[in-house]
């Protein structure tokens, strides 16, 4: 049985739905903290169990009879994500698992500037230690954050934000279709995969060209002292802790850490991965983001 675990978030959900495509619903299993939420998949007849990476017992019910486990990284940082991601792993290679998988990032690595991607990178380190097969989805950036980022664009026809680099944007559908194959096709990938990303890396310079085009308003790129962005981001009530993690994309941006393209996500797909354009035009930047 494959489980996949956040099976009602964003990705996970996207990544079940794909997979059912590929295999018979009695063969998924979906790990949730509110199984009320999976009912939809439980219909289908999915097998869904509560699971929550703080209760060691939730897992090994929630994963019981697995072959291969796929671990959505939580929404999380620091040491509290690593920890509850090794209590996934730990709880996959007690359930029997042949391969854990886990969604990874483009940019994993122990001195990134950007808090997550050190967290993927323990993750990664806890996954090799684990003794068992594991494959590790390098996905891209999501664009739905560059959309977030985007903010009040509309209607101020600014993008007001630090100085950037350029970014691997990659829409959340493709992920989850990368992964369903990689998940169908046992093996397939054996460690890290290469980057899994879109076929162009943009700065916010680029994607305020495209915005203009797509809503058809001039929207104008204008590049924020880091300070200055932080101090705005506390004034709006966002914790000092979470400005800080927020400036990390843009210092990472800046340092290339997101800048590959690969062609691997494009192979997976069968087709072209789909582009920044096309996000805007499908989710338009509302006045509620960040």
């Amino acid at each position: 049985m494959i489980i996949v675990t956040g099976a009602t978030g964003q990705l996970g959900r996207q990544i079940v739905e794909r997979l059912l495509t590929h295999v018979p619903a009695e063969r998924v299993g979906v790990s949730v903290r509110n199984p009320r939420k999976a009912q939809a998949f439980a219909d289908q007849g999915v097998r869904v169990r509560r699971g929550n990476f703080t209760e060691a017992d939730s897992l090994s019910h929630a994963f019981e009879g697995a072959a291969q486990v796929l671990i959505v990284s939580v929404d999380k940082m620091g040491e509290e994500a690593v920890r509850d991601h090794r209590a996934a792993i730990d709880a996959a290679v007690a359930s029997g698992a042949r391969r854990i998988l886990y969604t990874s990032h483009m940019g994993a690595g122990a001195s990134s500037r950007f808090q997550p991607c050190r967290d993927h990178a323990a993750t990664e380190d806890a996954l090799r230690a684990s003794g068992v097969p594991f494959t590790s989805l390098r996905n891209g950036f999501y664009a739905a954050s560059a959309v977030q980022f985007l903010g009040h664009a509309v209607s101020s026809g600014q993008v007001v934000l630090p100085a950037d680099g350029p970014v691997g944007w990659t829409a959340h559908a493709d992920l989850a279709d990368a992964a369903a194959v990689i998940l169908a096709d046992e093996g397939r990938f054996d460690g890290p995969t290469p980057p899994l990303t879109a076929a162009q890396a943009l700065t916010f310079d680029d994607i305020a060209r495209l915005a203009t085009d797509v809503i058809g308003r001039t929207i104008t790129r204008i590049t924020a002292p880091d300070d200055e962005f932080r101090h705005q981001l506390v004034g709006r009530g966002v914790p000092a802790e979470a400005a800080d993690q927020l400036l990390g994309i843009f210092a990472a941006a800046r340092a290339g850490e997101f800048a590959a393209v690969d062609p691997t996500l494009a192979t997976l797909l069968g087709r072209e991965p789909i582009a920044m354009s096309t996000v805007l035009r499908e989710q338009p930047p509302d006045h509620d983001a960040r």
